[in-house]
């Protein structure tokens, strides 16, 4: 494993000096899932959640997450995101899956805006259904595919 970048000589926190890195395409894509009662996930896939449109609403909060990290996570530089896609798919039974995937031309990654994503929808799942159920479970939350950049293309094992 390579040393951490986001420290100085003193060890300290640091945000990584991109300005000598080559501008290239990057993508990231990530997945995270709520699991939940029967019940709570055939009501998000009929309508039958009061608050509204639950994967709507899910797809806009994640949407706007990736697209503000940087204000959340501190040493993440903020980036003009060229696109960010967000699905929805479920197992049939209790587990709502969330995926993001997000895209820049620029000299760092979008692994971060796309974790971002599918932990800001997968939060606002959570929102609007707790009403019904309070016992929810968020996650696994992960990076599933990277590319681009110095240091390659990265899949996870599925």
């Amino acid at each position: 494993m390579k040393g951490f970048t986001h420290f100085n000589e003193q060890g300290r926190a640091r945000m990584v000096d991109v300005s000598e890195k080559e501008t290239t395409a990057r993508s990231a894509s990530a997945r995270s899932s709520v699991k939940m009662a029967a019940e709570t996930l055939r009501q998000i896939k009929s309508g039958g959640i009061s608050k509204g449109d639950v994967l709507s609403v899910a797809q806009v909060a994640g949407i706007m997450a990736a697209k503000r990290t940087s204000e959340w996570i501190p040493m993440c530089h903020p980036l003009p995101l060229t696109g960010i896609d967000i699905q929805f798919y479920d197992n049939d039974s209790d587990v709502l899956f969330i995926e993001a995937t997000v895209k820049t031309t620029g000299k760092t990654g979008v692994e971060m805006e796309a974790l971002t994503a599918v932990s800001a929808a997968a939060l606002t799942v959570y929102d609007m259904c707790k009403a019904l159920q309070k016992d929810m479970l968020i996650g696994p939350t992960m990076l599933i595919h990277k590319a681009g950049g110095k240091n390659g293309d990265y899949q996870a094992a599925e």
